[in-house]
């Protein structure tokens, strides 16, 4: 098996500084990064850019393609795909989407997806429906990073987390609340993994400076990747 730590965060348009998001980042010291509300206005794609080189990751794919949702990676993780992709909506309500990468981790083909759901229900839970058929349509083991808008047991996220598994609720470690960095109460950022990948450490955390870089505190999960049989 390959382990592989994967992040899941929510930056908010990084209004509260490109520098103060990466060094969070950096601190995890993660393989992937699922980001939400990533800059999709004003030279979104050059700073979508600025804050990879700042955590000292790549770009694979998304920002505004994908409704502000961004999937970075380390430099020498092989991306064998990468696809932006928008998810279903009703405007004017926000449009949301998806980052998704296939990643060769030790020889295994990973998907690695990236979202941010809605903020009403009925579209949460059509978005959920539609981001699981995309993981199915790869015939490969997959993970998924989400701002899931709501509480684990809203039907969205019991959804996501009834087909794959949810890491926090599979190997538990501290308190798991996300929202909002400065005073946590609720748990609406989650990883959810194929149950082929064993789930090690689900954590929501708790790094200097995170109460100052964002208004959500980032999730981290460690896994193990099947190797090839």
């Amino acid at each position: 098996m390959t382990a592989l730590r994967v992040m899941s965060y929510n930056v908010l348009s990084l209004r509260l500084g490109t520098d103060r998001v990466a060094a969070v980042i950096r601190a995890a010291e993660p393989d992937v990064v699922c980001v939400q509300e990533a800059p999709r206005f004003w030279r979104s794609r050059q700073r979508c850019a600025a804050l990879a080189a700042a955590s000292g990751l790549a770009v694979v794919t998304g920002g505004r393609p994908a409704g502000a949702v961004l999937l970075l990676a380390r430099p020498d993780l092989p991306v064998l795909a990468r696809r932006s992709v928008k998810l279903p909506w009703h405007p004017p309500k926000h449009r949301r989407g998806v980052a998704l990468g296939v990643f060769d981790v030790g020889g295994t083909e990973v998907v690695v997806a990236s979202t941010h759901l809605s903020l009403f229900e009925d579209e949460r839970v059509a978005q959920a429906r539609a981001v699981l058929a995309l993981l199915r349509s790869y015939g490969a083991p997959g993970i998924v990073g989400a701002d899931v808008n709501e509480d684990p047991d809203g039907p969205a996220f019991s959804l996501l987390a009834s087909t794959l598994v949810d890491a926090y609720a599979a190997a538990p470690f501290g308190d798991g609340l996300t929202s909002t960095s400065a005073e946590p109460r609720r748990r609406i950022d989650a990883i959810f993994a194929d149950s082929q990948i064993t789930v090690l450490r689900g954590e929501a955390l708790a790094l200097p400076g995170v109460e100052t870089a964002s208004d959500h505190r980032p999730v981290l999960a460690t896994l193990n990747v099947p190797g090839v049989a």
